[in-house]
């Protein structure tokens, strides 16, 4: 039978997942895609450091060992990051070699970049495991949505700020505890920042949103707020409400525009999303005529997100055997047109503290109806803060332009301190 060598840049958590993959279902492979899959060459910084994968493949600090290698037509780039990745990806299909990677960052970054080359050089570039890990949504958004009208995708992307949030609201622990806890366990890097600050959920929402609408954005083109700043409090005043935060991407097609972010946000405890625990990720794709799908699973780790690598070998083997290489993985592309903040409306819960004294509450009533605002539920809390009031309130739904004189007309009222604003999602 037919071999195909592969070559892979990086031998991490993940690279070492593909080798275990396919070695362990080296026959089901065989028997679906009709060829052998063989890793001939890893590019590493330390060979001394994975001499247990020294048996089954070859070892080597050089590139050009993998780009030059005629034998070679796969190449799985697994080092992340955007720079050598980029500048390998670019050299490896100039030579005509196919690409799977799981470079969320490159992807969200260069992603249409990449693929047009891809498609000038007869290649394909390949990255479902770019997003939520073990979840193939990507090729479920460009299979089982292609004939539907994708109006919204949300969800919990990021397994890490999923996890301590969970504690958080499970265990009642601070921010700091959960996030010891996590890098203890290895859901956490030494430097969470990337996962804590929402840019790796906003990465992935720009791929999806990418998927679902056609549209091309950049990171500084919506806004971005992670759970960094998150304290037990607004967890415990949520849980009160019949709520649960969780740290939610979201696009959403409104009146024509495009609205995207990334956010702590309130979701109703009976909502699907407020079930998704731990490190687990979930997508919820709206169609026009499917309504909503929810697709669960680990959204990192190493055979999970292996497993999307290895998906996307296998297709790329069977476009290979076909002669269909050199297709984009991803074709649709729509003019990217912001939403109109007018048009953007959502409830939002508000975390305040003010002066305990008569008159400020009768102040931020009326700052509310200055913006022709209201709010369904408003709660104080029995914190002994020394003539301090802690006031928790559900607005009804918002604009984007009034949160945002919201917020402005708060600034100016000197006495009342707005610490926190979060969308509330509804059923």
């Amino acid at each position: 039978m037919e071999t195909v060598k592969l070559g892979m840049l990086g031998l991490g958590t993940v690279g070492s997942g593909v080798l275990e993959m396919i070695e362990n279902n080296e026959n089901k492979i065989r028997n679906i895609i009709g060829r052998e899959l063989s890793v001939k060459t890893v590019v590493v910084r330390h060979p001394e450091k994975h001499q247990n994968a020294a048996t089954i493949t070859k070892l080597t600090t050089e590139f050009e060992e993998v780009l030059n290698d005629e034998e070679i037509q796969i190449v799985v780039e697994l080092i992340g990051g955007i720079h050598p990745a980029k500048e390998y990806i670019e050299r490896l299909l100039k030579a005509h070699k196919n690409v799977v990677t799981a470079n969320k960052d490159l992807i969200a970054s260069y992603g249409p970049e990449l693929a047009a080359l891809a498609y000038e050089n007869h290649c394909d570039l390949m990255y479902e495991a770019s997003v939520a890990g073990g979840i193939p949504i990507l090729r479920t958004i460009v299979n089982s949505f292609a004939a539907d009208n994708i109006l919204e995708v949300k969800g919990i992307v990021n397994g890490t700020t999923n996890y301590i949030l969970t504690q958080m609201n499970q265990k009642h622990w601070t921010y700091e505890e959960a996030l010891k806890k996590a890098q203890e366990l290895g859901f956490a890097e030494a430097d969470p920042t990337n996962d804590v600050t929402g840019k790796d959920a906003a990465y992935k929402m720009i791929i999806l949103s990418y998927f679902a609408f056609g549209t091309q954005l950049r990171i500084d083109d919506f806004k971005t707020e992670g759970i960094d700043t998150l304290n037990a409090y607004d967890v415990s005043q949520a849980e009160s409400l019949g709520y649960v935060i969780k740290l939610v991407g979201s696009a959403k097609v409104i009146n024509g525009g495009v609205f995207v972010d990334v956010a702590p946000t309130l979701v109703p405890e009976d909502h699907p999303l407020a079930t998704i625990n731990n490190e687990f990720n979930a997508v919820m794709v709206t169609g026009k005529a499917v309504g909503d799908t929810l697709f669960y699973g680990p959204g990192a780790g190493g055979l999970p997100t292996a497993n999307s690598v290895l998906s996307d070998i296998t297709s790329e083997v069977k476009n290979l055997i076909m002669g269909t290489s050199g297709h984009a993985f991803n074709t649709y592309q729509s003019e990217y047109v912001p939403a109109d903040p007018d048009n953007v409306r959502y409830p939002y819960y508000l975390s305040l503290t003010m002066p305990d004294v008569s008159g400020q509450m009768l102040k931020f009533t009326r700052i509310m109806a200055d913006i022709k605002a209201s709010f369904s539920q408003i709660v104080q809390a029995p914190i002994k803060d020394e003539g301090i009031a802690h006031v928790a309130v559900i607005t009804h739904e918002l604009s984007q332009s009034q949160l945002a004189e919201l917020k402005k007309q708060l600034q100016q009222a000197d006495s009342i301190k707005l610490n926190a604003a979060y969308k509330v999602l509804e059923n």
